[in-house]
């Protein structure tokens, strides 16, 4: 009986040992990260930094909400999930309760891998598993921008989430499962315009974050990419827009354009909820990057939307 007990007490350390290890960020970064956290110049271009903080939508999520000024980058919005309620943070340049103190290379970590400074896991309601996909360069920019805007004091609370998910540690786990470490890099087959679409879309723009259908751990569901899904606040559905009929299948790239610079779809409706503030941001891009990821999107293929769950009687 001694050496049975002897024996699960081995194994039960080696399995919190086995645990530590595959959930400490570093173990992420040597197993699947690409390590590419260096920009390729000093050159920091606020021009690009502000497109990139447009297409990404930064203010939508992190600006004070009930207030017009969406440089007031101060956090407070609480995103509702199924895992939990999210409390979004004080991104701005404040040295203290903001990341003004933060390093480039720390930002860049953090866009990329999603830990922070003290070398914490952040949960994916941060949608890292997107801007990962941005080059080193592109977020030194951004972050050269974020760098301009007011610094603002205020600690958000912290997220309310049950168990086991307030556990930061399991999400080592998660990353190695979900988080493959790339940068997109550009199609040599394709043009400019479809590879600066690819780009906005999958990166700074994360559309598939919303537009995608989530596995039971809350990954997208890489089979139905960009296929709609149930909102992950509750809110309804998401729509579809692949090139499927279900999709955006009958719309030219005229058509998605548009939407992206005024919020109105052909049959003259007008987008709503949560795609009206992403409007607000793309609507602040150039045209010729509005056609770009209207390029892309075009030639996404036809996946049909999944079916939505029957309403009780």
């Amino acid at each position: 009986m001694r050496k049975l007990i002897a024996a699960l007490a081995v194994l039960a350390a080696l399995g919190l040992v086995g645990f530590l290890v595959l959930t400490d960020p570093w173990t992420y970064t040597a197993l699947r990260s690409d390590g590419r956290l260096a920009p390729t110049t000093s050159a920091r271009d606020l021009g690009n930094g502000k497109t990139l903080f447009n297409a990404g939508g930064c203010a939508s999520c992190h600006a004070v909400p009930g207030q017009d000024d969406k440089t007031r980058l101060a956090g407070g919005l609480a995103l509702h999930t199924p895992f939990g309620t999210f409390h979004v943070p004080n991104i701005s340049p404040h040295p203290g309760d903001g990341i003004g103190a933060w390093s480039e290379t720390a930002f860049i970590r953090a866009m990329r891998e999603g830990v922070s400074p003290k070398g914490a896991h952040y949960y994916p309601a941060f949608p890292y598993t997107s801007y990962q996909r941005m080059a080193p360069d592109d977020l030194a920019d951004l972050f050269a921008h974020i760098k301009t805007l007011p610094a603002l004091a205020g600690v958000v609370r912290d997220h309310e989430l049950p168990f086991p998910f307030g556990i930061r540690r399991g999400l080592g786990l998660w990353k190695l499962a979900f988080l493959d470490g790339q940068v997109l890099a550009p199609d040599p087959a394709r043009s400019a315009e479809w590879n600066r679409g690819r780009m906005l879309v999958e990166g700074p723009g994360h559309c598939a974050e919303c537009h995608s259908p989530r596995n039971l751990a809350g990954a997208i569901d890489g089979a139905r990419r960009f296929a709609g899904g149930p909102d992950a606040e509750g809110r309804g559905y998401v729509p579809n827009i692949t090139t499927d009929k279900s999709g955006i299948g009958g719309w030219s790239k005229s058509d998605i354009a548009e939407l992206l610079k005024t919020g109105f779809t052909p049959d003259y409706d007008s987008v709503g909820g949560s795609m009206a503030p992403v409007i607000r941001n793309t609507a602040q891009l150039t045209d010729a990057d509005r056609a770009a990821m209207a390029e892309y999107l075009k030639s996404l293929p036809a996946i049909a939307s999944p079916p939505r769950p029957k309403k009780a009687p």
